[in-house]
């Protein structure tokens, strides 16, 4: 069975990729240092807790597991919060990446999937987004993900390295079988939070209502969780084939608006979800919709679970879940 390391196996993505990894044969070791990841959502292989920041810690875990290839899922992620630290967000997603490559190249791996992100592209002026559509990030998480996407670029190029660079859109939903699903703290996306305020929690805030769409609201790209992790599992395989280096956009090529949204949140519940407009947050794009054409045409890979009821409906399954444990 071939080890794959998976920084960030404990968190909301990276959890689900290890399950579609053990589902395909491989055996994840999850490599998480706990900070925003679940020790309990580590439950398809090893868990070697760690901090990228500390290399010798990372070069042993690569030698004790005998790992053949890397997932790296560890960084950062919110948005308002790297505009406020971005030292924070600098050092341990750029820097921690840098240490893995590192010690990726001195155990001789040449196989990597590194989790990128559409907020690379900033606010592009046409839509779907293609992978070759400028990136003009507006904020320092889009910006230190971008920069570990040169990196890799220039490892590629100098080192051997070999890798594949999802850059994915609004991920969401959450395990069809209730194993795992998203435990934020706190919780920034759209869905579980209209969820709590359909469930009685506190009321929703929608950013904007004036925005130049049918319904006046923001329309994203939103992709299940499943499907994300089932594409990182196909892109491993693209590069155990022998596959080259690339990034691809992860999405449905489908956008659905706040209003829609939260329509699908009430009919799946069957409850109002409770909310307030407010003033529109800087940065946010009117649109961002992916063209996934070409990871349909490298990897084989298209999104099979992220029609808005499926979504909407394994996220209340968890929710509930959660809230009776």
């Amino acid at each position: 069975m071939t080890n794959v390391l998976v920084t960030g196996g404990a968190g909301y993505i990276g959890a689900h990729a290890c399950k579609a990894l053990a589902a395909a044969g491989y055996r994840p070791v999850v490599f998480d240092n706990l900070v925003y990841g679940h020790r309990e959502a580590v439950k398809w292989g090893p868990l070697v807790e760690g901090d990228l920041a500390d290399r010798a810690a990372v070069e042993a875990a690569i030698a004790d597991h005998d790992i053949a290839a890397v997932m790296h899922f560890a960084a950062y992620a919110y948005v308002g919060e790297s505009i406020e630290e971005p030292a924070k967000y600098y050092r341990n997603n750029i820097v921690g990446t840098l240490n893995l490559l590192e010690a990726m190249r001195g155990a001789g791996l040449d196989k990597l999937v590194f989790s990128s992100t559409c907020a690379t592209y900033g606010v592009p002026e046409t839509m779907p987004i293609r992978e070759d559509t400028e990136q003009r990030p507006i904020n320092p998480y889009g910006h230190s993900k971008l920069m570990c996407e040169q990196i890799i670029r220039d490892f590629a190029a100098a080192y051997g390295l070999r890798c594949v660079m999802p850059r994915y859109f609004n991920a969401c939903g959450a395990d069809p079988d209730g194993e795992i699903g998203e435990d934020h703290e706190p919780e920034p996306h759209l869905i579980p939070l209209a969820l709590r305020a359909a469930d009685g929690g506190t009321p929703l805030t929608v950013f904007g209502e004036d925005y130049p769409t049918p319904d006046g609201t923001c329309i994203r790209d939103y992709i299940h969780v499943t499907d994300l992790a089932e594409a990182h599992v196909a892109a491993l395989d693209y590069l155990v084939a022998g596959g080259q280096t690339l990034a691809v956009n992860l999405g449905t090529g489908r956008g659905i608006s706040v209003r829609e949204l939260l329509g699908a949140v009430e009919q799946v519940t069957g409850e109002a979800v409770p909310h307030s407009v407010g003033p529109r947050r800087p940065g946010d794009p009117t649109v961002l919709v992916a063209d996934p054409a070409l990871a349909a045409a490298t990897l084989g890979w298209s999104a099979r679970k992220s029609d808005i009821a499926t979504i909407v409906e394994t996220a209340w399954a968890w929710h509930r879940l959660r809230k009776r444990a």
